[in-house]
């Protein structure tokens, strides 16, 4: 699913439904009948339209909203209303509300804490995104991650233009919450281990990708329960930023604009859920404020920049000055968002191999079972293609204590809930069978229920090769100074042979942060120079590092959250999933949701 429905490659996206009424597939070209090559035989239009070939099949907003068998008519609706035109639109709308002095504490707002046409803007920035933007230019990731921050923030990008001069006043890496989610995502792990009759079921399935969300709850009900409750980084970041700047500024959420940009479409989706919204840890009365506001790719933040006639690969490669890059209003907060942080260094094929460019979830798991099992080694086996692998962290007498997965692409998601399924009750006797009771061709059973953890991904290859990436056809005019031009959904983007060599040279990018992390940005870039206010979160000698995460670190600051905001940490990091019935073939009377949305739709302008 994209903002623009791709008919390039079906295979992997999600199949319509039977009731759909716009056919993708076209029927064989028809051959006409031979007549032995006479040059005066007179040919009718069918002849002529039989010999050339079908169109390709075109899918519009007005189609999904008669089906809604895959993208409810709601969800389109949300989709289409997010793009870097809405990102303008809102800047030249609100006055930015700028802090009124360059360091946190409480200083709050210079222009007016009660203006309520002003708007605090903040925006978050996935790790894919910089990697794909990096590929395309040919600089580093953190050079990309500098360009980004001086369009959003810098004197040169959009502050120098528009009805106002606003711009982001932070630029946050979502690599940050990342961490938050790891250290969450091992511990629900271990939870599901150690009380198997819990809320939790075995195996526990990575909830970060929308799509796959959105697969799962609209066909696959039976797999809710082993849905991880975490919310995804781009939600997490969200929730904290809305949660303590509304605490710490005194304002309400939705005085708080946040944009995340992303590496697929699907997460239009997720910021859109009616369960990652302020009421879900704020309680106030009215209408509820989304933890992101909109969410842009990378393709769509070329068009910004374009709309604004500003050259991207021009913009300045070093971090923005200071006087653009305030404090956040809590030192330990900002502290943890901005800081040095400490990694260790991974082998390149350990990066590749095991972790994937999807955020880690499952090698973090592992690792931190490694921990827990001293002496315990790792063992890797290849699925049937290269987006299946079996994990098992084994003892050292060779004793299975942990048994993980990963499956990647909707292909392979499919032959995993088919066979994660419950069985059927049998009135045979002997006919029960066992659920995952699938076989490998050497005769062993394979039996998904027994994996501990499962990292699942929409996308073939990971979130590197989201739809909202840069893709390979786009590479030779983006690299022309001052050239965009690029449309979401173009056909010359894919291109399969050369897409796959793009796509290592994205990875790399991707992996080229590991190598460079807390190298050429000051220390001091966002600290406010007072020793005094150190955070208490700074990582003493007893740090906790596994995989490069301190998790000591990442625990006091989530107590730190809870006790700034007041509010249930479960609140702040977990979210809850609903199963979707289709409209599919049911009244539609006057005034029915359909009804509503559809003109919603026409209101908005409609088409994706």
């Amino acid at each position: 699913m994209s903002a623009i429905l791709s008919a390039d490659d079906l295979n992997d996206f999600i199949n319509p439904g039977i009731a759909c009424i716009k056919p993708v597939e076209t029927l064989p070209k028809q051959q006409p009948l031979d007549h032995g090559g006479d040059p005066y035989e007179v040919t009718t239009e069918e002849k002529v339209q039989a010999e050339q070939p079908p169109p390709p099949a075109q899918i519009s907003l007005t189609d999904c909203l008669a089906c809604s068998g895959c993208v409810t008519s709601a969800e389109a609706v949300f989709v289409s209303l997010q793009s870097h035109s809405e990102v303008l639109d809102t800047l030249d709308k609100y006055e930015e509300l700028r802090l009124s002095g360059h360091h946190g504490g409480t200083d709050g707002l210079s222009n007016g804490v009660n203006d309520v046409m002003g708007k605090v803007f903040v925006a978050s920035v996935s790790p894919q995104t910089r990697a794909s933007l990096a590929a395309t230019y040919n600089v580093s990731e953190r050079e990309a991650g500098n360009m980004i921050s001086q369009l959003l923030s810098g004197p040169y990008g959009l502050r120098a233009g528009g009805k106002h001069g606003s711009g982001f006043t932070w630029v946050i890496d979502t690599n940050v919450m990342r961490e938050v989610a790891l250290v969450a995502a091992a511990d629900e792990a271990q939870q599901a281990l150690d009380t198997p009759t819990g809320d939790m079921k075995k195996p526990v399935l990575t909830s970060a990708c929308p799509g796959w969300i959105c697969y799962a709850e609209k066909t696959h009900p039976h797999i809710l329960p082993h849905l991880s409750k975490l919310k995804s980084p781009q939600a997490l970041t969200g929730t904290m930023i809305k949660s303590v700047l509304a605490k710490k500024l005194g304002i309400p959420p939705e005085q708080v604009w946040h944009m995340a940009v992303m590496p697929c479409f699907d997460k239009k989706l997720e910021a859109s859920r009616s369960e990652l919204t302020s009421h879900t840890w704020h309680g106030q009365e009215g209408d509820a404020v989304r933890d992101v506001d909109c969410v842009i790719t990378a393709r769509e933040l070329l068009m910004l920049a374009e709309s604004r006639d500003i050259s991207f690969p021009c913009l300045p490669r070093t971090p923005v000055p200071k006087q653009y890059a305030p404090s956040f209003p809590d030192p330990a907060i900002n502290r943890f968002l901005f800081g040095r942080r400490k990694t260790q260094k991974r082998q390149r094929e350990e990066a590749n191999s095991e972790i994937g460019t999807s955020g880690g979830y499952l090698h973090h798991v592992l690792k931190t079972q490694q921990a827990h099992h001293p002496g315990s080694s790792l063992r890797i086996q290849r699925g049937r293609n290269a987006d299946v692998s079996e994990y098992a962290v084994v003892s050292a007498e060779g004793r299975e204590l942990f048994k993980a997965a990963r499956y990647y692409g909707f292909r392979n998601i499919q032959n995993l809930v088919r066979r994660l399924k419950p069985a059927k009750a049998s009135r045979m006797p002997g006919a029960a069978r066992k659920p995952g009771g699938a076989r490998k061709p050497g005769g062993g059973a394979v039996g998904e229920g027994d994996y501990a953890y499962v990292e699942v991904m929409a996308c073939p290859g990971g979130c590197t090769n989201g739809g909202g990436q840069i893709k390979v056809g786009d590479v030779a005019t983006l690299r022309q100074v001052g050239g965009t031009g690029i449309e979401n959904g173009s056909v010359e983007q894919d291109v399969l042979t050369a897409q796959r060599e793009w796509l290592v040279k994205v990875d790399e990018a991707y992996w080229s942060a590991s190598d460079s992390d807390g190298l050429d940005e000051p220390a001091d870039a966002h600290e406010d120079g007072d020793i005094a206010m150190e955070s208490a979160l700074e990582s003493g000698p007893d740090v906790d590092l596994i995989d490069g995460v301190d998790r000591r670190r990442v625990k006091d600051l989530l107590d730190h959250w809870a006790a700034v905001t007041g509010v249930e940490l479960e609140k702040l990091v977990c979210t809850t999933y609903l199963a979707v019935e289709s409209d599919v073939g049911k009244s539609k009377g006057e005034g029915s949701e359909m009804e509503k949305v559809s003109a919603l739709a026409v209101a908005a302008g409609g088409g994706w």
